[in-house]
């Protein structure tokens, strides 16, 4: 094979990246070179944008360090029966392009995966290699997400939590018989095995408040999954009923949701349409409602249809358009609880409510004043000088609430 140069391989290794979306920055601990120390910061082509729950976005250097493979996943573009095109970087390379990156001010950090090459246990070994050489040998305090490879030697696993800031091992697909089916080479309990070794090892790091001698930090970000939708035909509820498992079971972070895309010379028993990007970001949506608002996933399915979110309207106006009877609420004195499932009532509008009410009786204004938009939220609420009347129970109450037209797919061309 012709020797690629490094912009070659970037171009090739950059784009293979593209299809794990569970790439994130939050929730590190803090370092930075500022102090004169090291190179590299948690704060603030092959470039990718995450974002942290405070609002700040950050780039990340999103690379596999090859895209050859040895399995033959068949939702996979890097497959082994693939025919694209292949590269590969070393852990040197790699180094480098990090650190030149950085100093050019293009990144914050790195996220690295890998296909599996020879075996799970020298594919996990490199990439700890490349964690390894820029923390200790250049003392690199940037963000490091590492991918795990779940078949790999579990001293491996260990060793690139000490490097790492977060690390993740795809479950893939919501169904394990699909996962059996498409990916023969994988097998769900080795996956779930490594992600609870991951929880142990992170729960053992967190010092207790007794403890005069801090353990070793152990990716203090945590860790991550993602689940391809519209692969295996598993419906919104089931992929959300997977997701709240995960988050219970395995101490998740994130689970990110990725819209399975059609792949060149893709095997039969695939489909041959991508799903509606809409129902990727309603099941973000949907996550978000797990994991801050205190929606469980069946509460959530209520409002589904045939196990399908309801792509006109996010998941939490389904939900309250369904429970009717749980409303209208009253601002002054409902509970915090019942209040952030109000519809158009964020987190930070719900807990204003809660400090301010405790000095003055809320008018519809004030509520106004506090979230984005009142227009959702007043079907749905009390206050001092505003109740819906029969708004609430209003026949067209959906029609009037959900947008003017169906969200649709902007095109380049």
């Amino acid at each position: 094979m012709a020797q690629l140069d490094l912009r070659r391989k970037l171009s090739v290794l950059a784009d293979a990246a593209k299809y794990d979306a569970s790439c994130a920055s939050s929730g590190t601990s803090r370092r930075d070179s500022s102090g004169g120390r090291g190179i590299g910061s948690t704060e603030g082509m092959g470039i990718c944008h995450a974002y942290t729950p405070d609002g700040r976005c950050v780039s990340l250097l999103k690379i596999l360090l090859t895209n050859f493979c040895i399995y033959d996943c068949a939702y996979c573009i890097n497959r082994a029966s693939s025919n694209v095109e292949r590269a590969r970087f070393s852990v040197d390379e790699v180094v480098r392009l990090t650190l030149e990156f950085y100093r050019r001010n293009y990144i914050e950090g790195l996220f690295l995966s890998s296909g599996i090459i020879r075996s799970g246990d020298y594919t996990m070994e490199q990439l700890v290699r490349v964690a390894r050489t820029l923390r200790e040998e250049h003392d690199f305090r940037g963000y490091i997400h590492l991918k795990l490879i779940p078949e790999a030697d579990p001293k491996l696993v260990e060793e690139a939590g000490l490097y790492a800031d977060r690390l993740s091992a795809n479950i893939e697909l919501p169904r394990d018989e699909a996962l059996q089916r498409l990916a023969p080479q994988k097998d769900v309990a080795v996956i779930k095995k490594a992600m609870g070794q991951v929880r142990l090892k992170v729960e053992a790091a967190r010092p207790e408040k007794r403890d005069r001698a801090k353990p070793p930090r152990f990716a203090p970000a945590g860790q991550s999954t993602q689940l391809i939708v519209g692969a295996d035909g598993a419906p919104d509820t089931e992929i959300l009923q997977r997701s709240a498992s995960l988050y219970g079971g395995y101490g998740l972070r994130r689970v990110y949701y990725s819209a399975f895309s059609p792949i060149p010379d893709s095997s039969a028993v695939l489909p041959l349409q991508k799903p509606p990007l809409m129902r990727e970001h309603r099941l973000y949506q949907a996550d978000w409602l797990m994991r801050f608002y205190g929606f469980s996933a069946p509460e959530i399915g209520e409002a589904a249809t045939d196990g399908m979110l309801d792509l006109a309207v996010d998941p939490k106006l389904a939900w309250a358009l369904n429970r009717r009877e749980l409303f209208p609420v009253d601002v002054n004195t409902a509970a915090r609880e019942m209040l952030l499932r109000v519809p158009g009532l964020g987190v930070k509008s719900v807990d204003r409510i809660v400090s301010i009410r405790r000095y003055r009786t809320l008018r519809l204004e004030d509520v106004a004043r506090l979230c984005r938009g009142v227009d959702k939220v007043r079907p749905f609420i009390t206050a001092l000088d505003w109740t819906p009347g029969g708004l609430t129970d209003a026949a067209d109450l959906r029609a009037r609430l959900a947008p003017d037209r169906a969200p649709e797919q902007l095109s380049l061309f």
